[in-house]
């Protein structure tokens, strides 16, 4: 294992409500299990982490959609309780884009990577993303930000249904809303309706072309990029389960060496001048063979697990090592490793071996034996209320959804349409296709 500086405690940041996030358990064990002192701020009421023998303590978070002034009041109180300075982590990207900004408040009680400022917004807002991809080169899905409903729809046809619709800034999303941060439309309608919700989403609404699922496309690269420029600490892995299927969070993921998905992540890596922790997820176009990137978030991936190498390393470990001036080890890779978040995935949990688990470790037994029931009863709810309305019973708000559906250039703002491309009603091109 890598020599760690002890003395320095590590922060972990979550401002959303997600009981289920397992990446931020991952990261509380990673550390934990190194000696370094765990801080959690979060709210993780009824979450399987806050079992975690390696949680230090737990801090309660600002509340949802704060504005980055009582963020920063929060991780000031956190900072007077843990005495010291600390490494701090954002584990999504809300908490990501607060940090950013109050760099210069928070300095010097935290230690964050050197990267240039509003960095890690431009890349977690859709739109700006499309941008930066045609600005270095990356592949990226034709992106249509309609100003209105009827460019919304006009858009629509112009891509080619199925369309994916996106929230330029999805952190910005009400909590308890029913808006989604990705969602696939397959009407011209569909796409209208949504755009008059951009003001309670909080963000520009964006449509984008559908590169289709299957099997071999779906990747994602995770990485820290260290004070030098230098990447380390992760690797390409693929997906090969999601949850929901084709377009959600990886159920299981298996280290996968591509070189050309590894090639585009360091080449945008190098263009914006980025630092820290990232997750890139690619899909192959299956006509042209080119790797899209769909989305970059500034923070740890929920599966960033499977890329613990044989060095002891990660990338919230190499984060750690990187702030506190310690040497990270030469990257001892494991490709054929697996992932398996196993209330996505039962069945591969059940069967395979030499597999990490997302929940369940043998010297961390408290949060997989907390997952179920919390689990059961989250189903159960998604249960009742796809049942008829007389035979629903009055229940508990439903937890939150753990799993945001995410398939994911340049920027174009349509104009209205040429006539031949809208020649027919909306009810009438529904039906036609």
């Amino acid at each position: 294992m890598p020599s760690f500086d002890t003395r320095v405690p590590a922060v972990l940041l979550r401002t959303d409500r997600n009981p289920f996030h397992h990446g931020t358990l991952g990261a509380v064990r990673s550390l934990g299990r190194a000696g370094i002192d765990v801080h959690l701020v979060a709210d993780s009421t009824g979450s399987p982490v806050r079992a975690s023998r390696f949680v230090c303590r737990m801090h309660p978070p600002p509340a949802p959609g704060a504005p980055p002034s009582e963020i920063a009041a929060t991780l000031r109180r956190v900072a007077a309780r843990v005495g010291r300075p600390a490494v701090l982590i954002p584990m999504d990207d809300a908490s990501a884009v607060a940090v950013d900004r109050l760099r210069a408040e928070l300095s010097p009680r935290y230690l964050l990577p050197l990267a240039p400022a509003g960095l890690a917004e431009r890349v977690a807002d859709k739109e700006e993303l499309a941008a930066l991809c045609a600005s270095a080169g990356i592949p990226h899905p034709v992106t249509l930000v309609p100003d209105g409903p009827a460019q919304a729809a006009s858009a629509a046809w112009r891509l080619g249904l199925p369309v994916v619709a996106k929230w330029s800034r999805p952190w910005l999303l009400p909590a308890g809303s029913d808006l989604r941060s990705t969602t696939v439309l397959t009407s011209a309608q569909e796409a209208r309706t949504l755009c008059r919700r951009a003001e309670e989403a909080g963000s520009r609404l964006l449509l984008q072309a559908f590169l289709p699922p299957g099997p071999d496309r779906d990747w994602f690269f995770h990485g820290y990029v260290d004070r030098s420029g230098a990447v380390c600490g992760g690797g390409t892995g693929r997906k090969q389960l999601a949850w929901p299927r084709g377009a959600g969070l990886t159920a299981v993921g298996r280290w996968t060496p591509n070189p050309a998905v590894r090639a585009s992540a360091e080449r945008l890596v190098a263009h914006l001048g980025y630092r820290g922790i990232l997750d890139l997820d690619f899909r192959r176009d299956g006509s042209t063979g080119a790797y899209h990137l769909l989305d970059f978030n500034p923070r740890p991936g929920a599966q960033f697990r499977l890329f613990a190498d044989g060095a002891g390393l990660d990338v919230v470990r190499a984060l750690h090592l990187d702030l506190t001036h310690r040497p990270l080890p030469s990257p001892v890779a494991l490709p054929g490793r697996t992932f398996v978040v196993e209330n996505y995935a039962p069945l591969p949990a059940a069967f395979r071996r030499g597999t990490e688990l997302a929940w369940h470790a043998r010297d961390d037994l408290a949060p997989g034996a907390a997952l179920w029931a919390l689990w059961s009863r989250h189903m159960g709810r998604h249960a009742a209320r796809r049942l008829p309305a007389p035979l629903r019973r009055t229940a508990p708000a439903p937890v939150a959804d753990a799993c945001p559906a995410r398939p994911t250039a340049p920027v174009v703002r349509p104009t209205a349409p040429p006539p031949q491309l809208n020649p027919l009603s909306d009810d009438e091109k529904a039906s036609s296709h």
